[in-house]
């Protein structure tokens, strides 16, 4: 391991370098890793390899991946590894920045922990409050105490620089002083690791730079329709290619969502939308519909862009760029997601040459024109 001295000379961060190949030789329970191939993993990717077995250690980590690489695996074996499981007490706490996010990293922590008896609950808003307060009192593993040992932050990125910095710092006042903290997502600005610094103890750092950040096995398309006006279109045209597998369209507002239904199914277009000012029981009967394939097509906002674990998802279209180039990986990652093959197509106007030139040059890529046979890429 290799120390680098911070700008103010006085902290270290530490780079693990570490690596495991297989999750046998990780040291990890049996019971565990049980659960680990139960749930269909071989063999650990990237992360996993360099990533577990710090945070089994107890060290304080900052982990960086790009979406899709299994980041939530990693954070939940480590937490499994280390519970007290004679113990009915809260000891880990997750904090995420959507509700279904929040209800992914409950279904892989219950799978990984299946054979290891782990009690885990998901609070998230929309539901019922007093049914959370029954069963946090009943005790569990894997959520919220006074008892904490064990605090981690998915997405960090976005908890830290969309206005959750505050509740994060309350939070962080009501826990133990030594509490082992773990710092995960796909991209980590400046930003965010300046205010991980406040309280994290000397954390090792598992990180890709900007340029190393990866869309191996997404091949990447822009077209440019010209105008807005067209986008809509150009998206019509390419519905029958959208509907023989499982896409999803990305839009910048909530607005814009509502409005892309009504005229996609205006044209006899089948596709379902979901964004953050959906009903939480909505949201979720329209994920568990796309998850089982008995829709194809998905309209939504960045809700879905970090976190969603939609396996299937081979086609993401961009119809509006994303504002931050950050942002780009975090949603052309729903295709192509665990080494599988996904298409991402970009809409463009003249309006967005500068930023899907920023967005070539963050992750060093080249997006070509689409080709007139995307059929044939799917």
């Amino acid at each position: 391991m290799n120390e680098l001295l911070s700008e103010e000379g006085n902290e270290f961060f530490t780079f693990y370098e570490e690596s495991f190949e297989s999750f046998d030789k990780m040291g990890l329970q049996e019971n565990l890793l049980r659960g680990i191939y139960a749930y269909g993993f071989e063999r650990p990717s990237a992360i996993q390899q360099r990533g577990i077995v710090p945070f089994c250690k107890g060290l304080d980590v900052i982990q960086q991946a790009q979406s899709g690489t299994g980041k939530t695996p990693t954070f939940c074996s480590g937490i499994l590894q280390q519970l007290s499981y004679e113990l009915v007490q809260c000891q880990a706490l997750v904090l995420a920045p959507t509700r279904e996010l929040a209800q992914q990293i409950e279904k892989v922590m219950r799978a990984l922990g299946d054979y290891l008896g782990v009690r885990v609950h998901a609070c998230v808003g929309g539901t019922s409050v007093r049914e959370d307060q029954r069963i946090l009192s009943a005790g569990v593993h894997s959520l919220r105490s006074d008892n904490i040992k064990m605090f981690v932050l998915d997405e960090a990125d976005e908890m830290l620089s969309r206005g959750f910095k505050d509740q994060i710092y309350d939070i962080f006042q009501h826990l133990p002083p030594k509490i082992q903290v773990g710092v995960f997502s796909a991209t980590m600005p400046p930003e965010a690791l300046e205010i991980t610094r406040k309280f994290m103890s000397k954390p090792v750092r598992i990180l890709v730079k900007p340029d190393e950040l990866t869309l191996e096995g997404i091949k990447q398309f822009y077209v440019n329709v010209g105008k807005e006006d067209y986008k809509l279109d150009t998206l019509c045209d390419l519905y029958e290619t959208l509907a023989i597998t499982q896409s999803v369209i990305f839009v910048n507002t909530r607005s814009k969502v509502d409005w892309l239904i009504d005229q996609m199914r205006s044209r006899d277009h089948t596709v379902s939308a979901t964004h953050g000012d959906m009903e939480q029981n909505a949201r979720d009967i329209i994920m568990r519909d796309f998850r089982s394939e008995s829709s194809h097509v998905l309209i939504t906002t960045d809700l879905l862009a970090r976190g969603s674990d939609v396996q299937q998802v081979s086609l993401v279209i961009n119809y509006d760029l994303p504002t931050q180039p950050e942002n780009y990986l975090h949603r052309i990652g729903r295709g192509g997601r665990f080494g599988r093959k996904g298409v991402a197509i970009n809409f463009t106007t003249h309006e967005d040459d500068k930023m899907l030139g920023a967005i070539q040059r963050f992750y060093n890529v080249v997006i070509e024109e689409l080709p007139a046979s995307v059929g044939d890429l799917i």
